[in-house]
């Protein structure tokens, strides 16, 4: 399971070290693509071979099956982690989610999601102000 908060630089290059914490559960080889709130999302080999088959799942005849799918895929790659513990984050994916310089890197269960500083920054002021509400919203899941 991932979890924890951890900042990072990217370097010029579009490199960014993986944080020590999740590299082990990751893998030298994992996948990152698009994610939801202009993140991206990076998933161990294992976890993306379920998800993927849960995709595979959904009806293509479906508008919004077809659009996420899309998405989804075509914003994914295989990425290796270096001798340095660094990954090298495509154009693409950086533009998209607006990483520049200061991001962060957060656990999110099965899942790590790689964030803007300044993003994330504004997703978690905003966020924290209804956590109250969301926590009321979601209590008949037992937690």
């Amino acid at each position: 399971m991932f979890m924890g908060e951890f900042q990072h630089n990217i370097d010029d290059k579009g490199r960014v070290i993986i944080p020590a914490k999740f590299r082990e559960e990751l893998g030298n080889v994992f996948i990152i693509t698009r994610g939801l709130d202009k993140s991206l999302f990076i998933y161990p080999q294992s976890e993306w071979k379920e998800i993927e088959q849960k995709l595979k799942s959904l009806p293509f005849t479906k508008a919004d099956a077809r659009k996420f799918t899309r998405f989804f895929f075509s914003g994914a790659t295989e990425c290796e982690i270096d001798k340095q513990g660094r990954v090298s984050i495509p154009v693409n994916l950086r533009e998209y989610a607006e990483l520049e310089k200061e991001c962060v890197f957060i656990g999110v269960s099965n899942r790590v999601e790689l964030w803007s500083k300044k993003l994330w920054e504004v997703y978690y002021e905003e966020s924290e102000e209804s956590f109250n509400e969301i926590a009321e919203k979601i209590v008949d899941f037992d937690l």
